[in-house]
Formats: structure tokens, sequence, C-alpha cells
């Protein structure tokens, strides 16, 4: 269009041989400047007509989830010895870190946070708002509670929040790199209420072999002490087999995200995803734009650029 409009204008010119041409210099006018504006008004309005044609549309998809979650409970150690620094940048802030990408990866799950040492404390009860999990797992930290490691307190709090829960599906994951040495309820009494519950306990033990870094506050400041790491591994192992789990040991950062995916896998719930897909039609404004134009080109046409024979 143009190109055949160049080649018009081209055609339609005239030539006049002059001698001067000084009584033409003011003799221009604003139409003379915009008389190309109809033809742009109606290229604008083709190419708005050739898009409405194409139909654009806007895609709108909505994801329902429907399924049977399983009810978990993530139990913390945060004794003091769990800042020794054989992970980095220490084993308790490596195991908020993968406990909390585990949490992104159950979308359909309730789950809670009990914390442990010397005595226990639910962080926080069966949820499935992830935001406020994930925001009371890191505001997790060392000396919250009297220091020791209370593993029967612990396992009992968490079965103490499933309780009640009716899901056909109760997990405990209890983490803790040491040996029960504090609390008022045995680790087999709490191993016993968790069978009568029918919960599953997956317990991990977290420390390297030998001995790890641990800051001690001292009264000239905090001093770095290597201590042995002692895991009962014989009593969590025999409270995962017994409750139907099964006893991990994490030794650096990377086993220790290997076990929670593990558990992911074998922890499945049954969901079931439904996808509604919804178009809305974008022809409208470009059509009224078209119109607009044409119309405008039309009256300019007859009015304000008319020709005179």
């Amino acid at each position: 269009m143009i190109f055949w409009y160049i080649r018009k204008g081209k055609q339609q010119s005239g030539t006049i041989i002059v001698s001067s041409v000084k009584s033409f210099k003011n003799s221009g006018s604003w139409r003379r400047t915009f008389r190309h504006a109809l033809f742009v008004f109606r290229l604008i309005a083709i190419i708005c007509l050739i898009v409405a044609l194409a139909r654009p549309q806007f895609k709108n998809e909505e994801r329902l989830t429907n399924g049977e979650g399983i009810d978990i409970v993530l139990c913390l150690d945060i004794s003091g010895s769990m800042l020794a620094q054989d992970f980095t940048p220490n084993r308790m802030e490596a195991a908020k870190n993968v406990a909390s990408e585990f949490i992104d990866s159950r979308p359909t799950d309730r789950i809670g946070l009990v914390i442990f040492s010397g005595e226990s404390f639910t962080m926080c009860p069966l949820t499935t708002d992830r935001s406020v999990l994930k925001t009371q797992l890191f505001n997790v930290q060392s000396g919250l509670l009297e220091d020791g490691t209370a593993i029967g307190s612990g396992l009992a709090t968490g079965v103490e929040r499933l309780r009640s829960s009716q899901s056909k599906s109760k997990v405990i994951i209890l983490l803790t790199d040491g040996e029960n040495n504090g609390g008022l309820i045995d680790p087999n009494t709490a191993k016993e209420i968790a069978k009568s519950q029918k919960v599953r306990v997956y317990t991990v033990g977290v420390g390297t072999e030998g001995f790890a870094s641990v800051p001690i506050q001292t009264p000239s400041g905090v001093i770095m002490q290597r201590e042995k790491v002692s895991i009962d591994e014989k009593l969590l192992t025999q409270i995962a087999n017994e409750t139907g789990g099964k006893y991990f040991r994490a030794k650096d950062n990377e086993s220790l995200s290997a076990i929670y995916k593990e558990i992911d896998k074998m922890e499945k719930s049954k969901i079931q995803i439904s996808t509604y897909t919804k178009y809305s039609e974008q022809f409208f404004p470009l059509a009224l734009i078209a119109a607009i134009l044409l119309i405008l080109e039309y009256v300019l046409r007859f009015t304000i650029f008319r020709k005179f024979p």
C-alpha cells in the first residue's frame, strides 16, 4: 500500500517552469504538511483489522489440586551441639534449609514443627500455611529451650500433635545429633505411644564421624571446642524400625538433603490435579481503533482535506 501510494503521488505530480521560486517560499500551509495523515490513518486501521481478524487471546489457566494429604510433624533438635560446624554453616542452619525445601515439596500436606533440647515445645501446629510454617522454622535458634537432648519428650510432643489427626497417614521426621540425656519421658515410652497412634517415625542422625568443632560461650567470649560426635544410632534405628519408618545418617549437607528427598519419595500424597483453561478474546479494542481511524479519515477527507476540481 505504501508503494502504491508513493507511485500514485508521483503520477499525479506536475511540472512548471518559472524564472524564480522566491514567491513560493511562504506558500505552504498546514494542510499541505499533514496531507499524508489520511493515508497513515487508513494504513493503521488496516493493520488493526488484520490483527483483529487473527483473534488475539489471553490464556488463563486454573489448577485445582484435590486429594488426600499426609500429616507430618518435623521434630528438630536445637541443643547447643547443633551449632557444630561440620555442616555448612552449621548443623542447625543446614537442617532448617533442607526442611524448608521439604515443606515446599509437600503442597497438599499439613505439616507441623516441634523443637526439643532439654525439653520440647510445639513451634507450629499442623498447618497448610507454608509461609507461617517457614517463618517459624527460620525463627528457631539454639537457646530457646533448656539445653540437653530430650529425644523422648520431642517424640512424645510430636505424637501428641498427631493424636487428633484424621489422616490415614501420620508421619514424624525426628532429627537429632546426640544421645538422650534429659526430659521427663523415656524414648522407649514415646516409641510405644507412637506405635499405639499408628505414627510412622523417620529418624535422622546428624554429624560426621569422630570430632566436630562446636562454639562454646565463656566469660571471655566464644571459643571453638572440638567435641566427640555421639549419636545413639541403636535407639534411633529401634524407634524407626518398630514404628514402620527408617533410620538415616547424615554426615554432610548433601547427604542430609538426599535423606529428605528420599523420605519425600517414600511418603507420597494421593493427589489429583485438574486444569481449567479459559481464553479471553482481545480483538475488540483493535477493531474499535480501526473503526475510529476509518471514520476519522472519511470525515477529514470530505471536510478539512477536501479537494476541489
